[in-house]
């Protein structure tokens, strides 16, 4: 038997398939927001649940510390981003960049519980908690690899350090 490589993961005999590589536990339970930026992103990707892969789809559910907490200025690469809100109130927004004129353009709205929002794929954007209580968001990506890149790690956290001179 020949093992088949798609998008960088083995598919499994189809013979072999069991529900478990259709399932990830526990997206109810609160996650920790003590870190630096006081939130907490719980990816479900193919890395997660091996039978997404080909399916063009991953999720997420990221929790905020309140009044503050920040999924701070990231890309997916790969994938649209489109979020709910399900509890508290977050302020959110992406960066449209290098437009006909040469601008680039923030676009930012404030989001309750049942509010959705959508991120263009390869756009910088953001999540900021301005409520005074947790809150909660899950977000669909339309790939099952969406990729994440943080801009403040990639520039300031390279290595060796990026050096710019004029």
């Amino acid at each position: 038997m020949h093992a088949v490589f798609v998008n960088g993961k083995f598919c499994k005999d189809p013979e072999q398939v069991t529900a478990k590589d259709f399932f990830f536990p526990g997206l109810n339970v609160p996650r920790d927001t003590s870190s630096a930026v006081g939130s907490n992103v719980t990816a479900v990707n193919v890395a997660q649940i091996p039978g997404l892969n080909t399916l063009g789809i991953s999720f997420a559910r990221i929790d905020f510390a309140p009044h503050g907490g920040l999924n701070p200025p990231h890309t997916h690469p790969r994938a649209t981003e489109i979020l709910v809100v399900v509890e508290g109130t977050l302020y959110v927004g992406f960066v449209t960049s290098n437009l006909a004129n040469g601008d680039n353009r923030l676009i930012t709205k404030v989001l309750n519980p049942g509010d959705v929002f959508v991120f263009p794929v390869g756009l910088i954007h953001f999540q900021l908690n301005v409520g005074k209580t947790n809150a909660v968001a899950f977000a669909s990506l339309s790939s099952q690899n969406p990729g994440v890149i943080t801009i403040a790690k990639a520039v300031f956290g390279a290595d060796p350090p990026l050096i710019l001179m004029f």
